[in-house]
């Protein structure tokens, strides 16, 4: 899939201990409900064994990231991971100026 133009949120976190199963619930509602979101492209997302994780997701354009950003129930999970799931985390956000692949 060709990235090219797309806008790419890059969230670099490091989880606690704590809620692990609150934590997979509430990532799996927060897939479900950005996946449903105008201009959503996609999401990849790794997490170690120590809790280091790396999500992307991907957005046609920056007003559509904004907007998930502003979305209500994204912005109380948010609230809640601060509080209780993540020690820290980066948000880092930029436009694909180019975007190849090779394989599956």
């Amino acid at each position: 899939m060709d990235r090219t133009g797309q806008i790419a949120v890059i969230f670099v976190s490091q989880r606690t201990l704590n809620d692990a199963q609150g934590y997979a619930q509430a990532a799996k509602a927060m897939d479900a409900l950005a996946a449903q979101q105008p201009g959503y492209r996609g999401v990849d997302s790794v997490r170690g064994a120590d809790g280091f994780g790396i999500t992307v997701s991907w957005w046609a354009d920056e007003a559509s990231a904004l907007a998930w950003r502003a979305h209500p129930e994204h912005a109380a999970i948010r609230e809640r991971g601060r509080a209780e799931w993540y020690s820290r985390y980066e948000v880092a956000v930029a436009e694909v100026g180019r975007s190849y692949r090779w394989g599956d």
